[in-house]
C-alpha cells in the first residue's frame, strides 16, 4: 500500500483557506446593538440590521419593537418645538408629550407661527440646555437645517420629517407620508397628514430617543 505524504505547506495553506470559506457560508446571528452606554438597555439586533455603523446621513430601516426597553436616563430633559396646529402636528406634540410623561421627562413645549418665531424658539430651546431638542413635524425642517448646523453642542430630534443634509447632531424619524426634507426639496407624496397616527408618533419618538441614547445620531430612520 502506498504510503501517504504529509501536506506541503501550499497544501495546508489551502485546506485551511477552503474550511474558512465553507465556515463563512453559516449564517451568523445578528447581535443585539450596544454602545456600551452605561444604565442604557441595548438596542435588539432589528434595530440596524446588518449594518455595523451608519454611515453620516444614512437611512436604516429598524424593525417594530427593536428599540423596546431602551428608556431615558433618571432626569432627561427635552423640549420640543412645532409650528402648526393641524391634527397631523397635534398628534406629533402629544405622543412625545404622552411619552415624556409616562417615564418622568422632564418636558417643556414651545409652539410657533412662522419661520421668525421657529428660530426664536430654537434657540430659546437651545438656550435651555436640555438633553434633547425635539422639532415635530415639516413646519419646523426649514428653520431646523439653518440652525441646528451651528450648535453642534447640542443633541436634536425632529419627528415627522427630515433634514436634508443633517449634521451629526441631528437624527430623525420618517415613515411614508411623514417625510418631508424641506422647502423646493420634497416630492408629492412626502406629506399625508392621515399618515401620522398616534401609533406612528409613539413609535416615532421612541426609536428616535433610543438611537440617540446609543449614539446613533446624523442619520434617519425610516419606520417600516
Amino acid at each position: 500500500m502506498p504510503r501517504l505524504r504529509p501536506l506541503t505547506p501550499i497544501a495546508g495553506a489551502l485546506c485551511v483557506s477552503v474550511a474558512v470559506v465553507l465556515s463563512g457560508c453559516a449564517a451568523i446571528a445578528p447581535q443585539p446593538v450596544t454602545t456600551g452606554t452605561p444604565g442604557v438597555h441595548p438596542l435588539g439586533s432589528g434595530f440596524l440590521g446588518g449594518v455595523t455603523t451608519p454611515t453620516p446621513e444614512a437611512t436604516i430601516e429598524p424593525e417594530r419593537g427593536s428599540w423596546d426597553g431602551v428608556e431615558p436616563p433618571a432626569g432627561y430633559t427635552v423640549v420640543v418645538v412645532s409650528a402648526a396646529d393641524d391634527r397631523a402636528t397635534s398628534t406629533l406634540v402629544s405622543g412625545v408629550t404622552r411619552w415624556a410623561q409616562q417615564r418622568g421627562v422632564t418636558i417643556t413645549a414651545l409652539t410657533a407661527r412662522g419661520d421668525d418665531e421657529v428660530e426664536d424658539q430654537l434657540l430659546r430651546a437651545i438656550e435651555a440646555s436640555p438633553d434633547l431638542v425635539i422639532g415635530a413635524g415639516p413646519d419646523v425642517v426649514d428653520v431646523f437645517s439653518l440652525t441646528t448646523a451651528q450648535h453642534l453642542h447640542q443633541q436634536f430630534l425632529v419627528v415627522g420629517a427630515e433634514l436634508p443634509e443633517p449634521t451629526a447632531n441631528v437624527t430623525s424619524v420618517i415613515w411614508a407620508g411623514a417625510s418631508f426634507r424641506g422647502t423646493g426639496i420634497s416630492e408629492d407624496g412626502d406629506v399625508d397628514p392621515s399618515a401620522v397616527t398616534a401609533r406612528r408618533a409613539s413609535d416615532a419618538i421612541s426609536a428616535g430617543v433610543a438611537s440617540v441614547l446609543h449614539g446613533l445620531t446624523g442619520i434617519v430612520l425610516h419606520l417600516k
